[in-house]
């Protein structure tokens, strides 16, 4: 381990107590194992998690995935856009298996639930920096128990998440930048992956997956 350089981290999350339990465990080296972590910024929402990741170019991002302005996934995606050597540890209370499937796709370095305690993350936190994929133990049980339902692209879920606006498929089309005959191939392929026959059975399946992006505007 690296221990003579100290690692920048940025924790992004709008609970304000959630943002001081992380700053003070990160903060303590002894928590770390030895390694030393300054906290060059704290942020409450996705858009300035973004712009914070540009500006500092961090070791370690700790990431809620459901914040104002801007989700964890897309916030994950920019991170590794503008820095890609960065960590980023996403922290979540959605225990939905269709969600943790996704934020293992999207490439998080760890991924862990916010019903638990600090421990299993603070011990990871020193083994994610030198380079280890980290899924907490409750998600692992949770991945290893759930269908083996094909995943969606990230096309798909922009519809899915329309769909669930309650937009036609000219409006997703106009707002997506696709033709009608390409939006009615993504849903059908979204209700054919989710086992879905109608737009409320695809609405209560996303709900209840959490794969529906509550600050997504598209």
């Amino acid at each position: 381990m690296s221990f003579g350089r100290p690692h920048r981290a940025i924790i992004a999350d709008d609970h304000a107590i959630v943002r001081s339990a992380l700053s003070a465990t990160l903060s303590d080296p002894d928590a770390m194992d030895g390694q030393t972590i300054e906290i060059c910024e704290e942020v409450e929402n996705g858009i300035e998690a973004i712009r914070a990741v540009r500006q500092h170019r961090p070791e370690l991002l700790m990431l809620d995935v459901t914040m104002p302005h801007a989700g964890g996934t897309e916030v994950l995606l920019e991170a590794r856009r503008w820095s890609p050597e960065t960590k980023v540890v996403i922290l979540t209370g959605v225990e939905a298996s269709g969600k943790i499937a996704e934020l293992v796709a999207t490439g998080a370095d760890g991924i862990f639930c916010k019903s638990d305690d600090l421990g299993e993350m603070t011990r990871a936190v020193p083994r994610i920096l030198e380079g280890a994929r980290v899924v907490c133990s409750r998600f692992a049980k949770l991945l290893e128990t759930a269908s083996e339902a094909e995943p969606l692209t990230t096309r798909e879920r922009q519809v899915l998440n329309q769909v669930v606006a309650g937009r036609t498929n000219r409006e997703i089309g106009e707002t997506l930048g696709i033709s009608i005959k390409t939006v009615d191939r993504h849903r059908t392929s979204v209700m054919g992956k989710t086992g879905a026959h109608s737009a409320a059975e695809l609405i209560a399946f996303a709900l209840r997956e959490g794969l529906i992006d509550p600050n997504s505007s598209q």
